[in-house]
């Protein structure tokens, strides 16, 4: 698969400015939600630009630097704990995917969100499933949500020492669900999501 197949697509179509999209900690127990825009040059060449998931924490750093040294236009946007628990986690999402594309600038005029769903922002677009294995503009995006929210999770480890937040990034391991049977849920907790398993 050419990993920049969607963005020439786009461009042959008239759109200039074409953002991938993409969020982070969606499936996560504690923490926000983050999401991330990425407008990059429709011909750059970032080597070793990919899902995030496929990547190492050190080829990540190294990429979250070159796609903000590179990229046209980088928004983040986040939907915190109490945000999901009000709505549900897939409003939530798409908040801070609102949030990441307006914080966009120049705005784009074209969107390639990675899952089935798009963002209410009055731009045109494609939901794509797996886009972050098929877009470089969603691949960069997914990088850049996942750093930004690792950084917080760890950052959270400050005031919720007991949860393990640097190691599982609020995931479901069984060393968080330990720790939460110990010790209650942190403020951070997402109070609507199934904190422990059934006995």
């Amino acid at each position: 698969m050419v990993m920049n197949a969607f963005e020439l697509a786009c461009l042959r179509s008239g759109y200039k400015q074409i953002a991938g999209i993409d969020e982070a900690g969606r499936g996560a127990l504690a923490g926000p939600v983050i999401a991330a825009a990425v407008i990059l040059p429709i011909h750059c060449d970032i080597k070793g630009l990919r899902d995030s998931k496929q990547l190492s924490p050190k080829q990540r750093a190294r990429l979250f630097d070159e796609i903000h040294n590179v990229a046209v236009s980088v928004g983040v946007g986040a939907a915190d704990h109490q945000i999901i628990d009000r709505s549900n986690i897939l409003k939530a999402t798409l908040l801070a995917m609102q949030e990441a594309v307006e914080k966009l600038i120049p705005q784009p005029d074209y969107l390639l969100v990675d899952g089935l769903d798009l963002p209410k922002v009055g731009i045109v677009g494609e939901a794509i499933p797996k886009g972050d294995s098929r877009s470089y503009s969603i691949a960069a995006a997914s990088i850049i949500a996942k750093i930004t929210r690792d950084r917080l999770m760890i950052e959270a480890d400050r005031s919720y020492p007991n949860y393990g937040f640097p190691k599982h990034k609020g995931y479901p391991t069984s060393q968080h669900r330990q720790a939460i049977a110990q010790f209650g849920a942190s403020e951070i907790h997402r109070l609507t999501f199934k904190l422990l398993p059934d006995d």
